[in-house]
């Protein structure tokens, strides 16, 4: 046998020193991906949440005390004919014996107060954020997904350099203390800051333990936990519905779904850290530990001589620390990074584009909130058969190029006012399942296309620019000012561009994970035979 043919299956046969240790999926990673997937829960219930917060009660231009008699219906159609942002002066009005407001001016003044229908106290209802101020209800949701952008980025780097685990417990600690905090805020511009460093926060928690989930598992299971991590999503949707439909005040509801955050502190004494991280960082002493927990966990036996197979000879190489210019390095990479970039733009666009503008769509607020959920559980479950078997790249382009086409449908029934709603909803529905769909499999993908040295700085980095998108959603929909159809065709447009974006880049399914910049590892095998990559 050639030196050649041995080094090659020399290599081959460590490759999957992880898999062969305790397995590509057994218990052990069965408990923790369940365990991993709970923490996208308070993620989504904070993202969301502000739909309920800032939600339309029924309001008009406050009644004078003398006035206080007269019904709000016949006040309204007295005295603010238009809107309730000005209202006929009725400083010399006063009131008949039979009931009626006599001697109403024609002139129009400003409203400077207002009265409510409905119950609970909303954003809009505490904080006056009416008329000229009602702009600044989009302006504290672009806030927050302002920090969802700078987020993905700066806590990526932070969970590459000090580990999975660590950056999720600390960041879920600190999601839950912020939520909590934003309940008890007296001023409008601490709620925006506040949502701001929850918007930081709560990516970190999403991404981190995401990639903790698809390290810590093998081959098409993978596909099966990094799909498996968004399920909680779906039922996150139906639950803030009841809860929000219960807990009417945005203060109450704020802190009901802050609170129970901490409860996954408790989990410091459970999770692992990735045994694929340790490896790459060069410490070998702390893999052997996760490796000898999860083969007993799985009624395995750790191969022999697993603590030599899996030791790094080039230290310096592995533990080298790595940023974001390293993405653009070679061709390749910059390639790959810029079609993410704007794949990642269009799904999030699109994907939240549907579910923050529930109220612009139509329909009853709860209900939709609910049918958001319902159609995520049918998305994901397909997205997992659809994955082992058909890859990565063609799924995700036709989900989100199908997506598009169902938004595009929707334009005609938008251009003008009818009563076929119920055609809307559906055809929303259909694309929130199709882009659903695009949003499971996209983190999979993506993570599979960078190294484990570059993983969470990629996907962090891709987030960047879905951050961008989410910034832009909360205003997408003041385009129906210029064109009542426009926010529609621009998802379409975004949907489809995105779909055929993906098709340029490479097929991963079924190959193992990276855990070097390619560069890297030639020159790390060239100068040892000793094996000590680990993929998947």
């Amino acid at each position: 046998m050639t030196d050649e043919n041995k080094n090659k299956n020399y290599d081959d046969e460590d490759e999957d020193i992880v898999d062969k240790a305790i397995g590509k999926f057994g218990r052990w990673q069965l408990l923790l991906t369940v365990l991993l997937a709970l923490f996208n829960i308070p993620c989504t219930w904070h993202i969301f949440v502000h739909t309920f917060h800032g939600r339309v009660r029924p309001v008009w231009c406050a009644r004078p005390s003398r006035f206080h008699n007269i019904s709000p219906e016949i006040w309204k159609e007295k005295t603010q004919p238009h809107d309730f942002c000005t209202t006929n002066d009725t400083s010399n009005a006063y009131v008949d014996a039979y009931n009626n407001i006599i001697n109403i001016s024609q002139e129009m003044i400003d409203c400077k107060q207002w009265e409510f229908g409905g119950t609970g106290e909303t954003l809009e209802s505490e904080f006056g954020l009416l008329c000229s101020r009602k702009t600044l209800l989009n302006l504290a949701e672009m806030w927050f997904l302002a920090g969802v952008a700078v987020g993905g980025l700066i806590c990526g780097i932070i969970s590459d350099k000090y580990g999975r685990k660590r950056t999720l417990l600390c960041s879920v600690f600190l999601q839950s203390l912020l939520g909590c905090t934003i309940a008890f805020v007296p001023y409008f511009e601490l709620y925006c800051l506040l949502r701001l460093m929850l918007g930081f926060i709560s990516v970190s928690v999403v991404f981190s333990g995401f990639v903790l989930s698809i390290e810590l598992v093998g081959g098409h299971w993978r596909t099966v936990a990094g799909i498996c991590y968004l399920f909680p999503v779906s039922l996150s949707y139906m639950i803030i519905a009841g809860v929000a439909w219960l807990l009417r005040d945005w203060r109450q509801l704020q802190l009901a779904i802050s609170a129970p955050g901490f409860l996954f502190l408790f989990l410091y004494f459970v999770l692992p850290e990735s045994p694929r991280w340790l490896l790459a960082m060069g410490k070998t002493d702390q893999v052997m530990e996760v490796l000898q927990r999860a083969a007993r966990f799985n009624n395995k036996e750790l191969p022999p001589n697993i603590d030599k197979q899996i030791m790094a000879p080039d230290k310096d190489a592995e533990t080298e620390s790595l940023g974001v210019l390293d993405l653009f390095k070679t061709s390749e990479m910059r390639k790959k990074s810029f079609l993410l970039y704007v794949i990642w733009f269009s799904v999030y666009l699109v994907y939240y584009g549907l579910v923050l503008n529930l109220e612009n769509i139509g329909g009853d607020l709860y209900i939709n909130s609910v049918l958001t959920g319902v159609v995520e559980l049918p998305a994901l479950t397909l997205s997992i058969p659809i994955l082992i078997k058909g890859g990565r790249r063609w799924p995700l382009s036709l989900t989100m190029i199908f997506s598009g086409i169902a938004c595009a449908f929707i334009v005609p029934f938008k251009m003008f006012p009818n009563d076929l709603q119920w055609v809307v909803t559906t055809f929303s529905m259909m694309s929130k399942m199709s882009i659903s769909s695009s949003n499971a499999v996209m983190p999979v993908f993506t993570a599979e296309l960078y190294p484990t040295t570059l993983r969470n700085i990629g996907v962090g980095a891709s987030n960047v620019t879905a951050g961008i998108a989410l910034m832009i959603v909360p205003y997408l929909f003041e385009l129906k000012s210029i064109i009542r159809a426009l926010p529609l065709g621009v998802l379409a447009m975004c949907g489809i561009i995105g779909g055929i974006c993906v098709l340029f880049l490479p097929e991963t399914g079924s190959k193992p994970l990276q855990d070097t910049l390619p560069e890297k590892s030639l020159e790390s095998r060239r100068h040892s035979r000793v094996p000590h990559s680990v993929n998947t």
